[in-house]
């Protein structure tokens, strides 16, 4: 079944281009804001979805479809090379859904009306394609001299974002999908990037509470070496500057 994501990266695309503002309602940050302005995105084009809900994976599900879409907002200036991933590593398929991200940068400001600086929207699998690893939050209660303190084994993970992967993606609307994936009529192709598995991946941390120590153990990566080949597009007339590997 062919990705939505196409679609939904058209209307985007559209939205800024009539000047609609991100709005931030009196008691909601910034990106719940945005979370928002998909969802109108999402209504725009009569894409049946549910809500997953604050703080749950997805953000949007789409229903019928095995698709589902998570939003982030980051502020410019501000930081650009990753985020938190709070409890949930980025994947492009999570229980059967193929999953695609949409980024969207905007100005650091305290206006409750505010522009899209720029937009990604990009497959998981472009952060990482590993979809076998399943977070669990743990914890103990043996912990103090009386021994009934309970230490909560809370991860959070910090994520390269699609600007710290590639370059050319500064104040522009990019659609990032894997090279398998049909090309989405009416885009033009600006750009391909392969990524590759690295050799040995953490399969056990361990901290010292004697010394305040964390040490991994690796193992080598069973998919050592794979290429991950994408491609970028984008609406004709903003086929410049063309997008790229950053580095690996």
């Amino acid at each position: 079944m062919p990705s939505r994501a196409p679609e939904l990266f058209a209307i985007c695309v559209d939205a800024i281009k009539r000047d609609t503002l991100i709005e931030r309602p009196s008691g909601r940050d910034k990106e719940f804001a945005l979370q928002n302005w998909v969802k109108d995105r999402l209504e725009e084009l009569a894409m049946p979805y549910k809500e997953s809900g604050r703080n749950k994976y997805p953000g949007f599900i789409l229903t019928g479809e095995p698709e589902g879409f998570e939003v982030k907002g980051l502020a410019t200036p501000g930081r650009v090379v990753n985020y938190d991933s709070n409890s949930s590593v980025p994947t492009g398929n999570h229980n059967g859904r193929e999953i695609y991200y949409v980024f969207a940068r905007y100005p650091e400001t305290k206006e409750t009306k505010f522009a899209v600086h720029d937009l990604v929207i990009c497959h998981g699998d472009f952060m990482n394609p590993g979809s076998d690893y399943v977070h669990k939050n743990k914890s103990f209660k043996t912990f103090g001299a009386y021994g009934d303190i309970l230490v909560r084994d809370r991860k959070m993970y910090v994520v390269r974002t699609p600007h710290d992967i590639a370059t050319g993606l500064e104040k522009q609307r990019t659609l990032i999908i894997p090279a398998s994936e049909s090309a989405p009529e009416g885009l033009i192709e600006v750009g391909r990037i392969t990524r590759q598995e690295c050799e040995k991946i953490p399969v056990i941390y361990q901290f010292d509470f004697r010394t305040n120590e964390l040490t991994t153990i690796e193992e080598p990566n069973p998919t050592a070496g794979q290429l991950h080949e994408f491609v970028a597009y984008r609406v004709p007339g903003e086929e410049k500057p063309p997008v790229s590997l950053r580095r690996a």
